[in-house]
Formats: structure tokens, C-alpha cells, sequence
């Protein structure tokens, strides 16, 4: 394997507790859409963010039509994006906080300068950008290794695409063997190991022990080589990584 040089975190639920605070957001509008073409479901926050993890908005909208059988033009899905995100970023800048654990992993890695660090997600950047100031992570993170699978790309799309961690690595300049994801979705997952990067597969924002172990399964089948429970084992998963 390759000398690892560059990590690659996704945001939502790896870097910041936002997932919850954003499908609040998604399911109002989702919602909306379903009522406006008499389709009788409706979802709540935690159940959109259930069958739609890891994914952006467009990509919900995308399995919303997909699943009820309807379709929207698409100048309505660019007005939903647009609305959503602004809900969303509203939302993110009063009330989101870091995950658990993760800020002094960061300071460990900021200081030592033994890789680099960049953020890979396929939510919105202005999204993105909006959690990791709130958090206090954006000195981590040089502005330009920011990237949005949503805002990033010529044509925007969304994990498990591989296409945003295809970019970020060719505008880093390093090879795909090269990086180590941190990854909390299925989607997210396939999306790195598509890319050809080895992948640890984080679970301490799920709640509980038995939800914890059900996304580790999950997580092991989509690719991952190691699971992170908690970010204080992040040295030693890298470790596990380092030596295959």
C-alpha cells in the first residue's frame, strides 16, 4: 500500500452532529412535495434520515420520486434544493455542535502535520462550510479542500457517486491509495471505496450499542477496513489501515 498522506472526512455525523438538525428541515419540505401530489405518506426527520443517510437533498428528491412514482421539472427540484438549504444552514448555525470526541483529534492532527486534511461531503459547501465555522473546525481545513458533492462538480450529484472523492483527490494532486476516508454512511462509504479509498467506518453518532453494531455491519459489507466507535480510537484505526 501506499505511504498514507492525506485524510478525506466526510462532514454530517463524522465532523459535526448536524444529519438530525438538517432532515428536520428535509422532512417539511419532503412533505410538502408528497401533499402536492396526493401522495398520503408523510415522513418525520428520523425516518427520512433512516432510508436517506448520507445522501443530499437533490439525491432525496431524486429517491422520493423514484420511490411514490411521481417527477418533478427540474426547476422544481432546484427550488426545493434552494429552500431546503437555506432551512437547513439556518438551522445548523443556531444549534449544531461537533461530534463527540473528534476536536482533539483534530488539534493532534493539525499539530503533528503528518497528513493533510480536507472534507469531502455531498451536502451543499455553503452547507458545509456553515457547520465546520460553527464548530470551530474550519482552522483545520484550508478553504479550498472544502468539497461538495452538491457544489463541487460540473454537474452535481451525490454519494455513493464516487465522482466528489475523484475530484477532491485530483485537485489535492494525490492518488486515491494515497488517502484514508472517514466515512458514517453506507453511501458515503461506497462512495470513498468506489474511489479506490481505503475507508474507516465511523458509528459513535449513532445512538446506542445495538444501532452502533447494525451500522458497523453495514459499513463492513459496503467496504470499510476498519470500524471506529469512538474518535479516541482514530490513531489506532489509522494504524490498522497503515499496515495492511
Amino acid at each position: 500500500m501506499p505511504k498514507i498522506t492525506q485524510l478525506l472526512f466526510d462532514c454530517d455525523n463524522t465532523l459535526v452532529l448536524s444529519e438530525e438538525l438538517a432532515f428536520e428541515a428535509c422532512a417539511e419540505l419532503s412533505n410538502e412535495m408528497l401533499a402536492k401530489h396526493d401522495i398520503s405518506e408523510r415522513y418525520t426527520g428520523p425516518g427520512l434520515m433512516t432510508t436517506f443517510v448520507g445522501q443530499n437533498f437533490r439525491g432525496v428528491v431524486t429517491g422520493l420520486q423514484q420511490k411514490h412514482g411521481f417527477k418533478l421539472a427540474d426547476a422544481e427540484v432546484d427550488e426545493y434544493v434552494s429552500r431546503e438549504l437555506g432551512k437547513v444552514i439556518e438551522t445548523l448555525e443556531a444549534k449544531a455542535e461537533p461530534c463527540v470526541g473528534v476536536m482533539p483529534v483534530l488539534e493532534e492532527l493539525d499539530k503533528s502535520k503528518k497528513y493533510g486534511m480536507a472534507v469531502v461531503s455531498s451536502s451543499a459547501l455553503s452547507r458545509v462550510q456553515a457547520s465546520v465555522k460553527k464548530v470551530g473546525q474550519e482552522k483545520f481545513f484550508p478553504a479550498d479542500h472544502i468539497f461538495s458533492a452538491a457544489t463541487s462538480l460540473p454537474v452535481p450529484t451525490t454519494k455513493p457517486d464516487p465522482a466528489i472523492y475523484l475530484h477532491a483527490c485530483k485537485i489535492i494532486g494525490k492518488e486515491p491509495g494515497e488517502c484514508v476516508a472517514v466515512e458514517d454512511s453506507k453511501s458515503g462509504t461506497l462512495s470513498a471505496v468506489r474511489a479506490g479509498i481505503p475507508t474507516i467506518g465511523y458509528v459513535g453518532s449513532y445512538g446506542g450499542a445495538i444501532k452502533q453494531g447494525e451500522m458497523a455491519e453495514v459499513l463492513k459489507e459496503a467496504g470499510v477496513k476498519v470500524i471506529m466507535d469512538d474518535w479516541s480510537q482514530f490513531t489506532e484505526c489509522m494504524a490498522k489501515i497503515e499496515a495492511l
